[in-house]
């Protein structure tokens, strides 16, 4: 009889460690490292932590494997929409979620998730110019449209996403950042490809080193990422473009197919307590929708407008929104696009 106990803990104890774990996945640079060990620390729980560069590659991964295991992921405003649609997100049980009172009133109920019925707001971020000031002159890098100048020939980083390399010409062109007409994203190419010679690479989740080390000196970025370079090279400086920028809501969502359910709710519930969501965004540089850990951050991190714009700026600022049966078309050019392009380092 011992022998048969002791053959049933030596095997049931690695299954019950094995369950004990979250798993999420989420944008690279996009938490802190400590947090994640403050929680395993509090409650027992192992998170699996992996990383994606777009919504493209998180959305690929999700649809062909509906079970692969991911109990959190973090999609950007417009893919809430389509993965709510397309029945790859679980409803919430918001009397779960007993932080949920943090988050600021502003940044709820959205149109891609009304009533926040599948989606927990995690950062909000914005894309502009980062322009080293050691090479180039601020003053004239204050439109994207400065960028198809000849003088910036194999000097720019752009963005890997279709979606946000697509909204400046779109946006030089006068037209909407959330297009669907096939005409307009066909026009947006043809500008895209008079911006090529001056494309040096297409990078999304390595651009901090690239700008840090001044691999490159000018191109697009997300806010946050500049905010981490700032603190170790300040001659970086964020633009946002007079023509208008793309503003976009990361969200913490649970798929249908997650397997640690009660895991999930109690990581989000975490990440939504203010010290927590505070600690999160002094680490990434990213603006917090907590409003009640917004209170606890220091005066120097609110009134930086790199993370915090003024109200006059975030005016010219525009919420990407799920374009539908144009995504293709989007992403027949983008491929086209790419394919002329072969920096690298």
């Amino acid at each position: 009889m011992r022998f048969i106990l002791y053959f049933l803990c030596l095997f049931s104890l690695p299954v019950f460690a094995q369950e004990n774990v979250v798993n999420v996945y989420n944008w690279s640079n996009y938490i802190s490292n400590d947090v994640l060990k403050e929680f395993t620390k509090e409650t027992g729980i192992k998170v699996n932590y992996t990383t994606y560069d777009s919504n493209e590659t998180m959305y690929a991964k999700l649809k062909a494997n509906p079970n692969s295991g991911y109990d959190i992921v973090v999609p950007s405003t417009y893919y809430v929409d389509r993965m709510i649609k397309q029945g790859m997100l679980q409803a919430l049980d918001k009397t779960r979620l007993t932080n949920f009172k943090n988050l600021n009133p502003g940044l709820l109920n959205k149109p891609f998730d009304p009533d926040n019925h599948y989606s927990i707001p995690y950062f909000w971020s914005t894309t502009g110019i980062a322009v080293n000031t050691n090479y180039h002159v601020l003053s004239k890098l204050q439109n994207w449209s400065d960028l198809w100048s000849p003088e910036y020939r194999n000097q720019l980083l752009m963005l890997d996403d279709v979606r946000e390399v697509f909204s400046i010409a779109l946006l030089v062109l006068h037209y909407s950042p959330n297009d669907s007409n096939p005409e307009h994203i066909k026009q947006a190419y043809i500008k895209l490809k008079q911006l090529m010679p001056n494309i040096r690479l297409f990078n999304a989740d390595g651009i901090k080193s690239l700008y840090i080390d001044e691999d490159l000196t000018l191109g697009m970025g997300w806010n946050g990422d500049i905010y981490q370079v700032t603190k170790e090279n300040p001659a970086v400086q964020f633009v946002y473009p007079k023509e208008g920028f793309i503003t976009a809501i990361d969200s913490m969502a649970i798929p249908t197919g997650a397997t640690h359910l009660d895991n999930a709710y109690r990581f989000i519930n975490f990440v939504l307590r203010p010290d927590i969501a505070e600690k999160i965004s002094l680490e990434t540089g990213y603006a917090s929708p907590n409003q009640a850990a917004v209170k606890l951050m220091p005066k120097s991190i609110l009134d930086n407008p790199t993370i915090y714009p003024s109200k006059e700026i975030f005016k010219r600022s525009i919420v990407q929104t799920d374009v539908g049966t144009a995504e293709a078309i989007y992403l027949k050019y983008w491929d086209l696009l790419k394919a002329r392009n072969t920096g690298s380092f």
